[in-house]
C-alpha cells in the first residue's frame, strides 16, 4: 500500500500557481535583457534638451547692501554737574529750539556754594583794605625815621627795621590783592556750576531719547552723562550701509540709490551717496565697508534706527542682445560628447569639430572636476571658458551650446552688463531667437543616472 500511495503522489499534476511563478521569473530577466541591450544601443541618440530663447532688452546691473537709517546730526546733551534732577521740560518727540530750557538740576547746594563764595571774595577785599592802610602807616614811620636819621637823632638800625617794616606791609597789600582775586575767580566758578543746573538744547530739533526721571541723581565726576539725545533734523537724515568688499569698486560718490524698509514695504524712497568711507569693518572673516547715503524726508515716515534694504544701480542697458545665466552654467556631460561623436561619424560637427573627435575625456573630467577646478574653466579640456583649445581663459569671454538645425553647437562670445539673470552680449555670433541649450536628459544619460554611475549629475552645473 505504501508503494501505491507514492506513485499516485508522482502522477498528481503540480498546482497552477507554480507554472505562474515560473512564466513571471521568465518574462522579468527577458526585459532585463532586452533594456540593457537595445536600451543602452539606442540611449546615444536619443537625447532631450532643455533650451531657453535669446531675446533683446533691457538689462540693470545691481548691487544690494542693508542699513541703518539715522539722524545728520545727532547732539547728545548731558550734565556737567552732578546733582538731582528737579524737573523735565520736554520728552521722547518732542520738539526744540536752540537755548529752550530742557530740564533742572536742584540748585540749592550750588546756591550754597555761590553765598560762600560771595562772602569770601568780601572778607578778601576787607583785608586788602587793611593791607593798604597798614602799607600807608609803614610809609609815614620810615619817612619820619629818615628825617630823623639826617640829623643823627636816629640810630642807623632804627631806619632799617622802618624801611622794612614799609617794605613788608607793601607787599602785603599785594597779597591781598592776590587773595581778592582768588575769591572773586571761585564766585566765578560757583555762579557757572549754579547756571549749569540749568539743562537748555545746544539746538534746534527734536529730541529721540530721555534718559533720565525727575529724582534721579546724576553723577558727573568721571563722564558727563548723556540726559537727552537731540536730533537736529529728522526731514534730512542719512543711511550707513554695509556693502561687500566685491562690490564696493562699483559704487562711486553721486550715485542714484533706491531702498525700501520694512515699515512701508510698498513704498520706495531714493538717495544719493555722499561718501564711501575707507574704514573697513571685519565681522566673521567678512569686510565691508560704509556707503553713506543722503535721503531726504519730507514727511518723516523715516525714523531712526530703521532698517534699509538697499539697491545701487551700477549699470544700465537697454535694448541689448541677452542670454540667460542659466546657459552660462551648463556644461556638456560625456554622454552628450560621444552621442555628437557617432552621429557626426568621429569629425564632429559646426565649430566644435575639432572638440568632439572622441576628446570626451578632457570634457568628462572638467564636468566631474568643475568644483575642484573653481567651475570648470580649465578642467573640460577643449570645451574650457575660452571655448578653444589651448587658449587661456578670458574673464569676459564666456562659452555656450546653441541648438542649431536639432544639433548643439558651441559659440564663444564677449560678456558685457549682468544682472544675476541675464547677460548681455556685447560681441558674439548669436541673434534673436536663438535656442541656447541649458540642461540636457534622455538616452543613456538617463540609463546611467538610474543605474547610480551619476551620469544625470552633468546636465546642469550651479
Amino acid at each position: 500500500m505504501s508503494s501505491s500511495s507514492g506513485l499516485d503522489e508522482i502522477d498528481r499534476p503540480h498546482p497552477w500557481w507554480r507554472k505562474s511563478w515560473v512564466l513571471l521569473i521568465a518574462v522579468a530577466a527577458l526585459g532585463a535583457i532586452g533594456y540593457f541591450v537595445f536600451g543602452d544601443r539606442n540611449g546615444d541618440s536619443d537625447l532631450s534638451f532643455e533650451t531657453a530663447k535669446v531675446d533683446r532688452g533691457r538689462i540693470i546691473a545691481k548691487v544690494t547692501a542693508t542699513g541703518t537709517l539715522s539722524p545728520l546730526v545727532t547732539v547728545q546733551v548731558g550734565s556737567q554737574v552732578s546733582g538731582r534732577i528737579l524737573a523735565l521740560y520736554v520728552d521722547f518727540n518732542s520738539p526744540v529750539k536752540k537755548g529752550e530750557v530742557i530740564a533742572r538740576i536742584d540748585p540749592q547746594f550750588f546756591q550754597a556754594e555761590v553765598q560762600q563764595a560771595k562772602a569770601n571774595l568780601s572778607a578778601a577785599r576787607g583785608n586788602l583794605t587793611k593791607s593798604r592802610a597798614q602799607a600807608k602807616d609803614s610809609q609815614l614811620q620810615y619817612e619820619r625815621a629818615e628825617a630823623l636819621a639826617k640829623q643823627n637823632l636816629v640810630a642807623q638800625a632804627d631806619l632799617d627795621t622802618a624801611k622794612a617794616t614799609a617794605d613788608g606791609a607793601v607787599a602785603t597789600v599785594t597779597a591781598s590783592e592776590g587773595a581778592v582775586e582768588q575769591a572773586r575767580a571761585s564766585l566765578n566758578q560757583a555762579e557757572i556750576n549754579l547756571a549749569y543746573t540749568t539743562i537748555v538744547s545746544p539746538t534746534d530739533g527734536m529730541v529721540i531719547s530721555r534718559n533720565v526721571d525727575v529724582g534721579q541723581t546724576v553723577a558727573a565726576s568721571l563722564q558727563a552723562p548723556t540726559l537727552f539725545t537731540i536730533a537736529e533734523d529728522l526731514q534730512k537724515m542719512q543711511v550707513d550701509s554695509s556693502v561687500a568688499e566685491a562690490d564696493v569698486g562699483k559704487l562711486s560718490p553721486g550715485m542714484e540709490a533706491s531702498f525700501f524698509v520694512d515699515a512701508y514695504p510698498s513704498e520706495r524712497f531714493t538717495g544719493k551717496v555722499r561718501q564711501i568711507r575707507n574704514a573697513p569693518q571685519t565681522i566673521q572673516n567678512v569686510v565691508t565697508y560704509d556707503a553713506v547715503l543722503d535721503v531726504s524726508n519730507p514727511d518723516l515716515k523715516l525714523k531712526p534706527g530703521m532698517t534699509a534694504n538697499i539697491t545701487f544701480i551700477t549699470s544700465e542697458r537697454d535694448d541689448v542682445l541677452r542670454v540667460p545665466n542659466s546657459a552660462l552654467r551648463f556644461r556638456p556631460p560625456p554622454e552628450m560628447l560621444a552621442s555628437l561623436s557617432k552621429g557626426s561619424g568621429g569629425k564632429g560637427g559646426g565649430d566644435d569639430a575639432s572638440a568632439q573627435t572622441g576628446d570626451t575625456r578632457g570634457a568628462g573630467g572638467g564636468a566631474s572636476g568643475e568644483g575642484r577646478r573653481g567651475g570648470g574653466g580649465r578642467g573640460q579640456g577643449r570645451f574650457g571658458a575660452a571655448g578653444v583649445s589651448g587658449m587661456p581663459e578670458v574673464p569676459d569671454r564666456k562659452t555656450i551650446w546653441v541648438l542649431r538645425e536639432g544639433k548643439p553647437v558651441s559659440v564663444t562670445f564677449k560678456a558685457g552688463v549682468t544682472d544675476g539673470s541675464l547677460t548681455e552680449v556685447a560681441e558674439g555670433e548669436l541673434s534673436p531667437g536663438d535656442r541656447v541649450i541649458t540642461g540636457v536628459s534622455g538616452g543613456s544619460i538617463r540609463s546611467n543616472a538610474s543605474q547610480g554611475t551619476g551620469g544625470g549629475a552633468f546636465r546642469r552645473v550651479f
